[in-house]
C-alpha cells in the first residue's frame, strides 16, 4: 500500500469555529479529536489530497447542517461512518463519469475516411476542437463532454457530477465561450 504523509493541519484550516452554530459545536470537537485519523481513513479510500480535502469538508458540512437535533450516542462512529459514506459517494460519482466518458469514446471511434480531401476541413476542425476541449478546466470539460458529446440531458449531467442544473448551464456557457475564443484565434494565425 502506497503511503503519503498525512497532514491534518490543511484539513483543519477548512473549518472555521465561528461558522458552526452553538448546538453543533460537538461536530467541531469531534473533528478536533478524531480529525487526523479521519484524514488517514479518507486517504486510504480516496488516495489524493484534493478528494480527501473535499470529503473532509463535505463531512463537516453534512454533520453541521443535519436536520436532527439529536446528538449521536457514539460520535466517533457517527463521524467515521459519515466520512466513509461521503468518500464512497465520491468514488461512485467518479466511476459513473468515467463510464460515461468511456461510452462516449466508444461511440465516437474514428471511422475510416475514404475521401480525405472532402473531409479535411471538417476533420481538422474536429481535431482542433478536441484538443481545445482537453485544455478546458476539468469542471468545464466535464459538462461539455457529458452534455454535448455524450448528449446527456442536464438532469443526467447533474446526477453524474453532483452539481445543480443552473451551475451546469453556466459551466457549459463558459466552456463554449472559451472554445469559441480559442478556435477563432487559431483561424486568424
Amino acid at each position: 500500500m502506497a503511503t503519503k504523509s498525512v497532514s491534518f493541519d490543511w484539513c483543519r484550516d477548512l473549518v472555521q469555529t465561528n461558522a458552526v452554530n452553538a448546538d453543533r459545536r460537538w461536530v467541531l470537537t469531534a473533528m478536533d479529536h478524531h480529525g487526523e485519523s479521519l484524514v488517514a481513513l479518507l486517504w486510504r479510500i480516496l488516495g489524493n489530497e484534493q478528494d480527501v480535502c473535499d470529503a473532509y469538508q463535505e463531512t463537516f458540512l453534512k454533520l453541521t447542517h443535519c436536520e436532527t437535533d439529536v446528538r449521536p450516542d457514539n460520535i466517533k462512529a457517527y463521524l467515521f461512518r459519515s466520512a466513509n459514506n461521503v468518500a464512497v459517494s465520491m468514488l461512485r460519482r467518479k466511476k459513473r463519469f468515467a463510464k460515461a466518458c468511456q461510452q462516449w469514446a466508444q461511440n465516437t471511434a474514428p471511422e475510416h475516411k475514404t475521401d480525405y480531401l472532402a473531409d479535411l476541413d471538417t476533420y481538422e476542425l474536429q481535431q482542433r476542437l478536441r484538443f481545445h476541449i482537453t485544455q478546458l478546466p476539468s469542471y468545464l470539460r466535464n459538462v461539455i463532454i457529458l452534455h454535448d458529446l455524450v448528449e446527456l440531458t442536464y438532469q443526467q449531467v447533474v446526477k453524474i457530477l453532483g452539481i445543480s442544473a443552473a451551475t451546469a448551464r453556466v459551466y457549459r456557457c463558459r466552456a463554449i465561450r472559451w472554445l469559441a475564443a480559442r478556435l477563432t484565434d487559431k483561424k486568424e494565425t
